[in-house]
């Protein structure tokens, strides 16, 4: 009979396209793993990897047979969280995943009040990219993901906890002093620093200024505000930076000038993203609400 262990370890191998690092994953030998592989391809009668000693790769029957162990996996998550709903609140562990141009600015303002009236709340963050967090999210591989909304998230929730806009920051000797907002046909667009293509902040940065990507030509971009605020700082050029992020970017304001980006905004939306069926949206909905209420007191 198939077991959801050997399904557990196909799926593994499926992620890591590696047996080794598979088998690492799941916390057992490689020796293991293949055995327990092997036998899973003789129940099914047919080959799910491919494998030599340079690469693995997924057959066109193992790929139907892993999108099916998905749906199995998936399922039974669904039915052990079912089992746990009528328990307390945050008993049990959660697994949120969070984009890194939120998770540093968001994270130190809220997690001390989560921890405050939630003191044995086991909360596990992962930092990942927006696209990374949707596919886990659909995958059941975490419970929920923060991400700055818009972004495609077919098929899946959204709770809203914040909304804001994008502030451009400037060394105060290319600032005029009196300058209290600005609008994007005011900036200079060659000196403008932005992150490197895949960050959803910067899509959102060129959206709130009705610029399109390939109008942004600088020498320089990086896949960190902190890094961007660094270079505005040494006079390299000006960038886009959200409100959120303001009090822990902005710390020398005798030498760097925030100033308002006068657009129709809000610039983007931050929320919590899960699945329809996902059974413990009493807990996120709280989650929200103290994520909510400590941007509000922090950053206006």
């Amino acid at each position: 009979m198939i077991s959801l262990k050997q399904l557990h370890y196909a799926l593994a191998v499926e992620k890591t396209l590696h047996f080794k690092k598979a088998a690492d994953a799941c916390n057992v030998s490689q020796s293991a793993l293949s055995t327990a592989i092997i036998e899973l391809e003789k129940q099914l009668g047919t080959t799910i990897f491919e494998r030599n000693n340079k690469q693995v790769l997924i057959t066109s029957n193992g790929q139907l047979i892993l999108d099916k162990a998905k749906k199995v996996k998936f399922e039974l998550d669904e039915l052990l969280q079912l089992s746990q709903a009528n328990k307390p609140l945050f008993i049990n562990p959660m697994t949120i995943g969070v984009i890194p141009t939120i998770g540093p600015y968001l994270l130190p303002k809220v997690l001390p009040e989560v921890r405050r009236k939630q003191p044995n709340f086991k909360l596990k963050i992962i930092e990942e990219q927006s696209q990374v967090l949707v596919d886990m999210v659909r995958s059941g591989d975490i419970d929920a993901a923060i991400l700055a909304l818009p972004f495609p998230i077919e098929g899946l929730m959204h709770f809203d906890f914040w909304q804001e806009d994008f502030y451009w920051v400037s060394h105060k000797d290319e600032c005029p002093s009196q300058l209290k907002e600005i609008t994007s046909e005011e900036l200079e667009i060659d000196k403008l620093m932005l992150l490197k293509d895949g960050h959803c902040l910067k899509d959102h940065a060129l959206a709130a200024c009705s610029m399109q990507n390939n109008k942004q030509d600088t020498d320089f971009d990086s896949a960190s505000l902190h890094t961007l605020i660094q270079m505005v700082a040494g006079k390299l050029g000006t960038t886009l930076v959200p409100q959120m992020a303001l009090d822990q970017l902005i710390y020398d304001e005798s030498e760097i000038r925030a100033i308002h980006l006068n657009e129709p905004g809000p610039h983007r939306t931050i929320a919590l993203v899960i699945r329809p069926n996902y059974v413990r949206t009493n807990e996120l909905t709280i989650l929200r609400d103290i994520f909510s209420a400590e941007l509000t007191k922090k950053c206006n």
